[in-house]
């Protein structure tokens, strides 16, 4: 029997539904450390993370449909209680209703590079939504990014750059999913590695 996102209502959050900033205490009900991740996909990288991180807590944001719905169905169906999913824009969510501080790691993997050049102002990594994930981040929170774009990859490097008094580079820890060879574990990236096209990391801290 097919199901729907009704059936996962501790899952599936509608952001027309919410009118303040959030509290992350009172969404999963529990304390814990909180990973956002935005661009979830099918969600392979929340599922992964949540199953080896039970006592923290995943919130994702996905503005696809189609991927939405799959992952909510995926998770769902998995019986997981530490993942929440929110489908809407990532820029808007972030700075309309995620509070200061509160977010202990953001994980942005293959972001979509809008390669042409009129449809840069398109991309997430801008100065604007780089400030707007500092305020969020914690003091000693993390910013995990993956991109198989080297063009992108040097935009989003020079945006960490500026912030060279806030930001300090860490090692980049690879999460749970992560197979031989992998960097993240995300369909995206699989699909590129069979391409051999070359995957570009960085993490960086809030200090």
């Amino acid at each position: 029997m097919a199901r729907t996102l009704k059936d996962y209502p501790s899952v599936a959050l509608k952001a027309e539904y919410l009118d303040d900033k959030i509290d992350f205490v009172r969404i999963f009900g529990r304390r814990g450390p909180v990973h956002v991740e935005i661009g979830t996909g099918k969600g392979a990288f929340l599922l992964n993370e949540a199953k080896a991180q039970p006592d923290a807590n995943f919130f994702g944001i996905e503005r696809a449909s189609r991927y939405y719905r799959y992952a909510v169905d995926r998770i769902g169906r998995w019986g997981l209680k530490n993942i929440r999913i929110v489908r809407t824009d990532a820029a808007y969510f972030l700075t309309d209703f995620v509070p200061d501080g509160s977010v202990d790691c953001f994980h942005i993997y293959f972001p979509d590079p809008w390669p042409k050049k009129r449809h840069n102002k398109r991309r997430f990594f801008c100065p604007a939504n780089m400030q707007q994930l500092l305020r969020a981040l914690k003091t000693g929170g993390d910013l995990k990014i993956v991109t198989d774009q080297a063009e992108y990859f040097e935009v989003i490097k020079g945006l960490i750059e500026t912030e060279g008094n806030t930001l300090e580079e860490i090692e980049f820890v690879r999460p749970a999913g992560a197979e031989v060879g992998e960097w993240v574990g995300t369909n995206f990236e699989r699909k590129y590695l069979k391409q051999d096209i070359p995957i570009y990391t960085l993490a960086v801290r809030k200090i």
